[in-house]
């Protein structure tokens, strides 16, 4: 009678390779993860911009507080949204407008609720704001803050191009 079947050594070189496909597969399946949850940064962030934009072109010498420029950016479990102005501290939202200047002011602010990857939860992901340089509308300078190496502006490549030179200011 013929007898079927793996041997010992056979089904252990299968659990190595699989092993070592495992090994390989879970770190890119974690930056996949982080990466698909920053992808929310790109969306809010372009929208709060053409809404000022829109707000700015109208106005002409002043940016419009989120709320007065119908921008409704809510929290959530993987990133927080702050309208921050550095000239008053927190926005209250009874301040309409600010009036626009040469020097840049931060009123676009993201943290995430937990780190995502090598980018820590202390992370932060900002818009300044200014005069364009020809004196009519705005210009924009995105920067983040936080996370080993300036890893975060990896996980969210395109807000990037919201800034006038393409590329996100990293400030470790």
């Amino acid at each position: 009678m013929k007898k079927q079947g793996f041997t010992l050594i056979e089904l252990m070189v299968v659990i190595v390779i699989m092993g070592i496909l495992a090994a390989v597969a879970v770190p890119k399946l974690f930056g996949m993860i982080a990466k698909s949850k920053a992808s929310e940064l790109g969306p809010a962030a372009g929208e709060y911009v053409k809404l000022q934009d829109a707000f700015v072109s109208e106005s002409g010498t002043n940016y419009g507080s989120w709320k007065f420029i119908g921008y409704n950016m809510t929290s959530n479990t993987v990133f927080k949204y702050f309208e921050k102005s550095t000239e008053n501290g927190e926005t209250s939202a009874t301040t309409a407008t600010l009036t626009s200047t040469a020097t840049s002011t931060n009123l676009w602010k993201a943290q995430p609720q937990a780190a995502l990857n090598d980018c820590a939860n202390t992370s932060v992901w900002t818009i300044n704001i200014k005069k364009a340089a020809s004196g009519n509308g705005a210009g924009y300078k995105v920067a983040v803050t936080g996370g080993a190496s300036g890893n975060c502006n990896i996980l969210v490549p395109g807000l990037g191009k919201l800034d006038e030179s393409g590329t996100i200011q990293t400030a470790q």
